[in-house]
């Protein structure tokens, strides 16, 4: 999973990526860090999403561009555009479900 570690970074990678996940987290969250381990192998069912995660301590901008209050949080974007959001506790079933969906969607 790939840290993102600027603004920039990733409206550069939202305007490039027609389809992705970010992982949302922040320092010293526990419930991140065990969220986190369940979600990253994913990936590898999920080869046409990929998978980024930021810490919104160190890149605050993306908090404030999408109004996260609360940490972790999961959000699938589709063509630039937030598809899916899941926040706190994260039901896996639910968030395979809406990647199913995601990657059947064509570039």
């Amino acid at each position: 999973m790939h840290k993102i570690t600027s603004y920039d970074e990733w409206v550069t990678l939202l305007e490039e990526q027609p389809k992705l996940l970010l992982f949302v987290k922040i320092n010293g969250c526990s419930v991140c860090d065990g969220l986190l381990p369940q979600v990253e192998p994913l990936q590898e069912q999920y080869p046409d999403v990929p998978f980024y995660q930021v810490n919104v301590s160190e890149v605050q901008e993306i908090a404030g561009q999408f109004s996260l209050f609360t940490a972790p949080v999961v959000l699938l974007f589709l063509h630039g555009k937030e598809y899916a959001r899941f926040a706190r506790f994260v039901q896996r079933d639910e968030l395979m479900k809406r990647l199913d969906e995601v990657q059947q969607w064509e570039d």
